[in-house]
């Protein structure tokens, strides 16, 4: 995936009623190290990375590019928001769009805390791109992510068979102008 292009960044924080979208910071990385190698986070994306791995070569600053959002809640992390470019590598009906993506740590789940800083990043990506459309990939066993999709848009394309489990891509069409 590549970056979304030419987007001011880091956008100021952003905040929801209980949450803050920002830019990654140092005191994240711990935080980073957990999401990647739970395997509880990466049931449905191809399992945990090393833990070993990650402390050696995550930087200071994990993650700091355009469309990355720390999820935090009163003022430690929980979670993260990605927005990228979908790349080639990606069903024809997903290339080149905005691709969402989340992990948040297990004891964030079952809050309301992932729809609400999606829902509050796909409003910044609204006035940053306006006129993108987005897409969203999941595995179709991931009941979750699916319950998710259908909450903040996103309607069905297509299934497809990949990294040995069905696969969901869904498109949330523009925005319209107010």
């Amino acid at each position: 995936m590549t970056e979304l292009g030419a987007v001011d960044w880091p956008p100021a924080p952003i905040r929801t009623e209980r949450l803050v979208l920002r830019a990654s910071e140092a005191r994240d990385r711990a935080t980073f190290i957990e999401l990647l190698a739970s395997p509880e986070v990466h049931t449905y994306l191809g399992g945990p990375r090393p833990r070993a791995k990650l402390e050696r070569e995550l930087p200071e600053v994990p993650e700091q590019w355009p469309g990355s959002f720390v999820v935090e809640l009163d003022g430690a992390m929980i979670g993260q928001i990605l927005l990228r470019r979908a790349s080639e590598r990606h069903r024809p009906a997903a290339a080149g769009k905005a691709d969402l993506g989340y992990l948040f740590l297990p004891r964030a789940w079952g809050s309301g805390y992932a729809t609400e800083s999606c829902a509050a990043a796909l409003a910044w990506l609204d006035g940053a791109l306006p006129g993108e459309p987005v897409a969203l990939a999941t595995q179709s066993a991931n009941v979750g992510s699916m319950r998710l999709a259908a909450k903040l848009g996103f309607a069905e394309v297509e299934r497809f068979h990949a990294w040995n489990a069905e696969q969901w891509l869904g498109l949330r069409p523009p925005a319209t102008p107010a």
